[in-house]
């Protein structure tokens, strides 16, 4: 946040508005914007002004757009280092994947990147590009490299393309992205504060688990269950923000990657464990969020499996016990599980703790309307091997994680 901004005042957004087929929603996502109280100016790159121009960019935002990095009238207005210290949020919708490598490589050849690596905002990026494009390693490499640095990224979502291919890469819809704006900004100054004035995790290298598994029984069927991971999410993103070195292993999830995480994206729980096992590493504290599916598929059939028959039988087999394999090591962190119960929640998180050879675990009661899977709410009961209970009473996941923290903290961590 810029210093002279507090939570009172609007926000100020920088939109940069790169080229590609996309740019034609940015104009909604100025009114968007708007519509959610941030005052929003507008950078354009040239190859942008191919698929929108600039005047209407202008008469949506209600601000001159800026273009040219030597534009002798524009610096005399706001010179680009005065615009780079306005912005409190510099939003790139769409991002290219060009501009994404750009970004990350701090190269500074047009106005856009220059005001990008002028600026102390928060960055996000809304990237939009072919399918294709998205997946390349080195685009996959790039946006790594940015969400390593604190850039939060937006989408992209999947579906058919104006090139007509279909799969990842189209830009999130704008009201989605200002939606996500919204959020940000409503905790942007109590995560300013956490980093400032709570470092109490600094420095510690914490690994999470999130979401759920997802099992193939054939190319279009799959086992799973109703796993957000948000609990997961918000423990990483409140880890990184109390200062931890924070890698999140993630199934598949609609949520964006929190700021300063590094996600590891698998799908299955064999995925997971590999996934586990190369990046455990240096890892001082592990917390096994992930609903992690208990079975497998013996075989995954290679065509869809047709409709013949009333019954269909598919023989499943125990998928690898992540958390409990972490626990065995014989250097290994603290280890933090979840138990997520339908009844006898104290006795069966008990149990899981001990045969499990955990260092806590947290209990929550899934059949509770409004709480755990899929809301923005849990209740948590915390368990140690003493058997010593303490209640976290119903809150957002966020502060939910937060406590979940500062219990750890208190317990293994505080000096």
């Amino acid at each position: 946040m810029s210093e002279n901004t507090t939570s009172s005042q609007k926000l100020r957004v920088l939109l940069g508005v790169s080229g590609g087929i996309a740019a034609y929603k940015s104009a909604d996502l100025v009114r968007r914007l708007k519509e959610r109280d941030f005052i929003v100016r507008v950078v354009m790159t040239e190859a942008s002004t191919h698929f929108i121009t600039p005047m209407t960019m202008q008469a949506v935002s209600a601000n001159p757009v800026h273009l040219d990095l030597f534009d002798q009238e524009a610096e005399a207005a706001m010179g680009h280092i005065e615009l780079a210290k306005w912005a409190d949020i510099i939003l790139v919708a769409p991002a290219t994947a060009n501009t994404i490598a750009k970004i990350n490589q701090g190269l500074a050849d047009n106005l856009l990147t220059t005001l990008v690596l002028a600026s102390k905002a928060q960055l996000v990026i809304a990237p939009a590009m072919n399918q294709q494009m998205w997946t390349n390693t080195t685009t996959i490499s790039n946006v790594e490299g940015l969400r390593q640095k604190g850039t939060l990224v937006f989408g992209p979502d999947a579906g058919e393309q104006a090139c007509g291919d279909v799969g990842a890469g189209r830009m999130m819809e704008p009201l989605m992205i200002a939606d996500e704006m919204l959020r940000l900004s409503a905790t942007s100054f109590e995560r300013q504060e956490l980093r400032e004035n709570k470092l109490i995790l600094n420095g510690l290298n914490v690994m999470i688990t999130a979401g759920p598994t997802v099992e193939a029984i054939d190319p279009v069927r799959f086992i799973s269950n109703h796993s957000s991971g948000k609990m997961g999410y918000a423990l990483a993103e409140v880890a990184s923000d109390l200062g931890a070195m924070v890698t999140l292993v993630s199934g598949p999830v609609n949520l964006c990657a929190p700021n300063g995480v590094s996600v590891k994206p698998v799908t299955s729980a064999k995925e997971m464990m590999a996934t586990v096992q190369q990046h455990i590493g240096n890892c001082e504290l592990f917390i096994g969020c992930a609903a992690v599916a208990d079975y497998t598929p013996i075989k995954v059939a290679k065509h869809k499996i047709k409709k013949n028959e009333e019954n269909m039988n598919v023989e499943l087999v125990k998928n690898p016990d992540i958390i409990s394999w972490v626990a065995a090591q014989k250097q290994r962190p603290i280890v933090v599980g979840f138990a997520a119960e339908s009844q006898n929640l104290s006795e069966f998180a008990i149990n899981k703790l001990s045969k499990k050879k955990l260092d806590l675990i947290c209990a929550n009661n899934i059949s509770q309307e409004e709480l755990g899977f899929n809301s923005e709410n849990n209740e948590i009961f915390i368990l140690d091997k003493s058997g010593k209970e303490v209640h976290l009473p119903a809150a957002s996941k966020s502060n939910i994680a937060k406590s979940i923290l500062e219990h750890i903290y208190q317990q293994f961590l505080i000096k």
